[in-house]
């Protein structure tokens, strides 16, 4: 089965007093790239997901973001002394600077301090970080299960447009073989009009240079090479998408192959019906080709 490069797939969780979300998306690419946008005190996360996400995947520019939030419940907190320290050195300095000129301030209490943004903290234990981390990794197999599955799924529309797209390639092969057999007459009288006129200009001439120029205008004239190999060419894409992913380097590889003998078909047609062919043909692979680039 093949395997498109696009997928995306999102999951929330909760555990060790956390809760998260994440999201695991990726774009076509020459390789695998894996970028993580996960929370850094959870130490070692990326490590123990990027062999999961290797074994599974074989190319595509791949991005898993992760959100965590503390549970208020059961929240452990703790003050941050230096805070609280500049805090009260602060309130210290207004009130007296009040009673200098002559005001009279409510005085402060606990909660007000306590207010202050930055002096009451929510601590996360190490152990509380490392049970999360265990529920994260426990938990990312049925992400990438889901994120897998929908690029399968895009594979499996990218493979049936691709099938389409080789049979139409070979239909229109087949077209230029018989256009080309039908007008072998007409090949054969151009050649010989060709060779009239270089028996006309062949004064002080050598045989051998006669020779060559001839096989040059047969060579130029004959497609029977440039439709044989596109054949082969399609024989072996329909090969290569039954084998299923990974394929897209070599079909890539093949787009290449199956572009350059519709380009010299195109170059040799010497007739309109030959060259209206092989210009489908192009039009057919630049279509395939698309394709082939988001083909896992």
């Amino acid at each position: 089965m093949l395997q498109s490069m696009t997928g995306f797939a999102g999951g929330k969780g909760e555990a060790a007093g956390y809760n998260w979300a994440w999201e695991l998306r990726s774009v076509n690419s020459k390789g695998l790239d894996l970028r993580f946008r996960v929370p850094d005190w959870i130490e070692g996360l990326d490590q123990k997901l990027r062999p999961m996400i290797v074994k599974s995947l074989a190319r595509g520019s791949v991005t898993l973001s992760l959100r965590v939030q503390r549970i208020e419940e059961g929240t452990s907190l703790s003050l941050n002394h230096t805070t609280l320290d500049l805090v009260l050195t602060a309130l210290a300095e207004v009130e007296q600077k009040a009673l200098d000129q002559g005001h009279t301030l409510s005085p402060s209490n606990a909660t007000d301090v306590l207010a202050v943004r930055g002096v009451l903290e929510a601590s996360n234990s190490e152990g509380d970080t490392e049970a999360l981390a265990t529920a994260l990794v426990a938990a990312f197999p049925e992400l990438l299960k889901d994120f897998v599955a929908m690029r399968q799924g895009e594979g499996a529309a990218l493979e049936a447009l691709l099938k389409t797209q080789i049979d139409e390639i070979a239909k229109l092969t087949e077209s230029a073989g018989e256009i080309a057999e039908k007008r072998r007459a007409e090949v054969a009288e151009t050649l010989r009009a060709n060779l009239r006129k270089v028996l006309e200009n062949t004064d002080g001439v050598e045989e051998g240079r006669i020779a060559q120029e001839l096989a040059l205008l047969a060579v130029k004239s004959d497609v029977t090479e440039e439709i044989d190999r596109l054949r082969a060419h399609v024989d072996a894409a329909r090969s290569l998408v039954s084998q299923g992913s990974p394929i897209g380097r070599k079909l890539d590889f093949l787009m290449q192959e199956f572009n350059r003998e519709a380009n010299t078909l195109c170059s040799k047609a010497q007739n309109v019906d030959l060259t209206r062919v092989g210009l489908d043909l192009k039009a057919v692979i630049d279509q395939m080709r698309e394709q082939v680039q988001n083909v896992e």
